[in-house]
């Protein structure tokens, strides 16, 4: 009896380390002691950069999720690319994330305060969440300690969820990566912050379907607003496009009500309405704003759970293998 229940308690820890491999090499106070500044650097290097250019909070918000999605949370997607290698910052998907710039003088800091101590990887965590507090969005303690990787490809670029992925694709997509449909619904909402530019939802404008102009799952008048700022034209500005919500430069639930309305901008965002398996989360979220902010905090911690390394490298300059 005795060997039985020694038995079930191995097996318990067994499972328990199997469904948290990544977590328990994380943690909340990792650089206490060893850069007890290095939250504050990265606060003042937002904020400062966020004030002078109003994109970067939505773009260090997408480059964390890019980040995390193609190789884990390891800071792939800062590499440059060499002769010999394309990098993902320069994969199609990745053409959009910009503001590197941010998180590379932010590490400069860093580096001055704290040789070879905070990985680039903590630094676009720390970063996202900064960007989602400084813009209205809830707050969370960044689970650090991650180390940085040292292969980038821009080929495995394209395993990012694109704009036209239906419900089925998505849940698919963020399945792979350990997380559940709520995660996926919750991390949609970092939509409620940014802008898009005309060629991620031109194909819902004209020529939808061989039955259908326009998406008929798209509010027309929206759509026609949409038209007037993505004309087809050659000499159109290659800027054209639209903020993803009314409220594009703030962190609300805005995204969730709109998608209620037929305003969604990309058809990823408006399917999330047309399945039995979102719909009610989506409804949940635009009519209560604290509880999407708690689920976000919590769906944010769990991404950048996702592929951490435990071993590597800290890189020195966030472009560069040391």
């Amino acid at each position: 009896m005795a060997f039985s229940k020694a038995l079930i308690l191995a097996l318990i820890f067994v499972v328990f380390a199997i469904v948290k491999p990544s977590e328990g090499s994380l943690n909340a106070h990792f650089y206490d002691q060893s850069c007890p500044t290095a939250e504050k650097i990265i606060l003042d290097t937002v904020r400062n950069a966020s004030l002078y250019d109003p994109k970067v909070p939505a773009r260090l918000l997408r480059m964390f999720f890019h980040d995390c999605f193609i190789r884990g949370c390891d800071a792939s997607i800062l590499l440059d690319s060499v002769v010999s290698n394309q990098a993902e910052k320069d994969g199609p998907p990745n053409i959009s994330v910009r503001s590197f710039y941010v998180i590379e003088d932010a590490k400069k800091k860093l580096e001055k305060a704290c040789p070879r101590t905070v990985s680039c990887a903590d630094v676009i965590a720390i970063a996202a969440r900064d960007v989602v507090t400084l813009s209205g969005g809830p707050y969370w303690s960044v689970l650090k300690g991650r180390k940085d990787g040292t292969v980038s490809l821009a080929s495995e670029s394209t395993n990012l969820p694109p704009p036209t992925f239906n419900v089925s694709q998505l849940i698919q997509s963020f399945a792979a990566r350990g997380l559940s449909v709520k995660d996926m619904v919750t991390l949609s909402g970092g939509h409620t912050i940014g802008f898009s530019h005309c060629s991620s939802f031109e194909p819902r404008l004209q020529n939808f379907s061989k039955i259908h102009d326009i998406d008929p799952s798209m509010n027309y008048a929206f759509a026609q607003t949409l038209k007037k700022k993505c004309p087809r034209s050659t000499n159109r500005d290659k800027n054209a496009g639209t903020f993803m919500d009314s409220t594009g430069s703030v962190f609300d639930n805005v995204y969730y009500k709109q998608i209620l309305s037929g305003k969604g901008v990309f058809v990823s965002d408006q399917t999330l309405l047309g399945d039995s398996r979102t719909k009610k989360i989506v409804e949940k979220y635009a009519q209560d704003q604290k509880a999407f902010f708690r689920e976000f905090a919590a769906a944010m911690v769990k991404l950048g759970n996702v592929g951490v390394k435990k071993t590597g490298q800290v890189r020195v300059n966030p472009r560069f293998i040391n």
